[in-house]
């Protein structure tokens, strides 16, 4: 069973004291379930369409950021796949 896999960046190399920090993460996991979502569309006569399937992985995850001055990161987003957190230089 594989580990979690994660990157992280801060859009700048150097802040000023005061300052947005923004940190964008991409992590995912690549042992994650298989998910497959199948839609058809029906009218009001009852004529359906072709199943159209699309797949997807699905691995619950959690991102923490914490850093060694006690920071608070706030999550700006998280799609699940990529997270963008910001805090105060």
């Amino acid at each position: 069973m594989a580990t979690p896999t994660v990157t992280a960046t801060l859009h700048k190399s150097r802040y000023v004291s005061g300052e947005p920090m923004l940190l964008t993460v991409v992590y995912g996991h690549p042992d994650g379930q298989p998910v497959t979502v199948t839609v058809v569309v029906t009218d009001a006569a009852g004529r359906s369409s072709a199943p159209v399937s699309v797949t997807t992985g699905f691995e619950p995850l959690t991102v923490t950021v914490t850093d060694d001055s006690g920071r608070v990161w706030s999550r700006l987003s998280d799609d699940g796949a990529t997270a963008v957190h910001q805090a105060v230089a």
